[in-house]
């Protein structure tokens, strides 16, 4: 059992390495993973070791093949927040729930129209206007922290 019921969906990973440190992080915070294929590289948890190192034993991850399974998955349970550079909501202004889902893009191209015109909800971290984006892994980490630190009074 995580400590908490936030979790990350992963959209279509390019970068195993950026898989890798997504797990690891989502070990740290207690978070599990919801895992979006196609990926870009062959998937395998044996792979992922090299990466993720001894973390991908402490992280749930469930994997789906596409999109809409997923999305049937979490029908009018959760919220799903997609971290996008096109969204309006500065992440720092959001009220995230416990059991929100936390979802990023593939490193590459994001998400499709169709993903994020299905979603209701979607955030932004504030960068400096001269910057493109952040890391898929860094907006990751930033976001978990601050839904963490929302919804988590105790910290070890």
């Amino acid at each position: 059992m995580s400590q908490q019921d936030i979790r990350l969906a992963i959209y279509q990973p390019d970068i195993p390495q950026n898989l890798g440190a997504m797990i690891r992080l989502c070990a740290c915070f207690g978070v599990e993973i919801d895992l979006i294929e196609p990926c870009g590289f062959p998937f395998s948890l044996k792979a992922l070791r090299r990466t993720a190192m001894d973390y991908t034993s402490l992280v749930k991850i469930k994997s789906y093949d596409d999109f809409d399974s997923f999305k049937i998955s979490y029908e009018n349970q959760r919220r799903i927040i997609l971290l996008t550079v096109k969204s309006p909501t500065n992440l720092y202004d959001f009220k995230f729930k416990s059991d929100d889902i936390l979802m990023v893009g593939s490193e590459s191209s994001g998400v499709s129209e169709y993903v994020r015109n299905t979603l209701s909800f979607d955030v932004k971290i504030p960068i400096l206007t001269s910057a493109r984006c952040l890391n898929v892994t860094t907006a990751a980490s930033i976001a978990i922290s601050e839904a963490v630190r929302q919804n988590i009074k105790k910290y070890k």
